[in-house]
């Protein structure tokens, strides 16, 4: 993998700057897969189905002793919320005990504190070297509850920007979920739902993933939208598993063109780890993501700002010790302007690797610095590297 990779990051922030005799503003947005960020106390999931589903409370993260204090009843359905609608049950996690003190992780809080500042420090950057600030709006991958979020936006590096936390538990089978933070005097949120990805193995059997997050409001006083991905992985091999994630494109495609028929404006922005490659079918063939300006029209309006980057050998992860470019931002074609406009537009999309996120030696030199070798924490950061976009429009 490139050691000269950039960081594939997308956040929101601000800037002024003079290029080519006009004053530019620029704003960042951006996502990272922060490898298991999960707190040292075992969990399990709460679904309280006397509340709104909308209401946080109606599937929350508790601690694994809290559950002898409720009243909830056994259940065998499947998991989802329509169905659990007036029902009290407990679901558990297959890795609850993984990321705890008792585990052969010897997961502590002082690894957990570490964990914290790491994620926060490249929070802080991503998109700095055109912003000088930290983004405005960051997606998040791997985060166990609302909990460690909480805990992460209140690290030094971050807690000065005020962020603002949009999250839903998903039915995941390790418990993972999606997120976004966003800096409040920013970013407006005028609604935020999850969408319920339901696949299904070779046998017939419900597998449970993460859910696509949608998120709609305003940027500066103009419309925008965010779809949170994380699609379900290569496990089994690519090729089987690769319905799944056909399955999460057509989702994502059904939910970017209900937000776009309803309002033509407003500016879509979709990204994640998707475990497909810019070129792979799910995003062609079924999310309909176009690779190239020119092929970008009404039947086809979402440019995958990534391809470019892929074609050039730009990775973000290495899978099975193959380069993949599975981190990828895709934007509405309203984003693309070949002229500097009253509204944002893209400017840049980068891959955002520096020396420090990059391996230095061993079997996984040049790969990215992750968190876990094995039960062993290294001290590193994530497996991915992160992605940004950067936006810009006249002062």
């Amino acid at each position: 993998m490139k050691k000269n990779l950039s960081f594939l990051i997308i956040l929101f922030s601000i800037i002024i700057f003079a290029q080519q005799g006009n004053i530019r503003k620029v704003v960042a947005i951006g996502f990272l897969n922060v490898e298991n960020l999960m707190d040292t106390i075992r969990s399990a999931d709460y679904i309280d189905g006397t509340k709104s589903i909308s209401n946080p409370a109606f599937h929350r993260s508790i601690p694994f002793d809290s559950i002898k204090f409720l009243t909830v009843e056994k259940y065998d359905g499947q998991w989802n919320d329509t169905l659990l609608k007036g029902k009290k049950v407990v679901k558990y996690q297959i890795s609850s005990e993984e990321f705890t003190p008792n585990s052969s992780k010897n997961y502590n809080t002082q690894i957990y504190k570490t964990k914290l500042a790491n994620e926060a420090k490249v929070i802080s950057e991503l998109g700095s070297q055109y912003t000088k600030t930290a983004p405005a709006i960051v997606g998040l991958i791997e985060i166990e509850n609302r909990q460690v979020i909480e805990d992460l936006i209140k690290e030094p590096a971050l807690a000065k920007y005020d962020y603002g936390i949009i999250h839903y538990n998903s039915y995941d089978y390790r418990g993972i979920d999606v997120a976004l933070i966003y800096q409040k005097r920013r970013f407006t949120i005028t609604n935020s739902l999850k969408k319920e990805l339901k696949i299904f193995n070779e046998n017939g059997k419900r597998e449970y993933t993460r859910d696509i997050l949608v998120v709609t409001g305003f940027l500066d006083n103009e419309k925008v939208a965010f779809f949170m991905n994380h699609w379900p992985s290569r496990r089994g091999g690519e090729a089987i598993s690769l319905p799944k994630r056909n399955a999460a494109a057509l989702l994502l495609k059904q939910q970017m063109d209900s937000v776009r028929t309803a309002d033509p404006s407003t500016k879509l922005f979709a990204m994640g780890d998707f475990n497909d490659d810019p070129v792979s079918s799910s995003l062609k063939n079924h999310l309909k993501a176009v690779g190239k300006l020119k092929d970008l029209n009404e039947s086809t309006p979402y440019l995958n700002l990534m391809f470019p980057l892929y074609k050039k050998g730009v990775a973000s992860l290495a899978y099975r010790d193959v380069p993949n470019l599975f981190d990828q931002i895709i934007v509405s074609k309203n984003l693309i302007s070949a002229q500097l406009t009253k509204e944002y537009s893209v400017y840049r999309t980068e891959v955002y690797a520096p020396a420090y996120l990059i391996n230095k030696e061993g079997n996984y030199k040049g790969y990215p610095f992750r968190s876990w070798n094995g039960d062993q924490f290294t001290g590193g950061y994530s497996d991915h590297f992160p992605a940004f976009v950067i936006l810009q429009k006249e002062l």
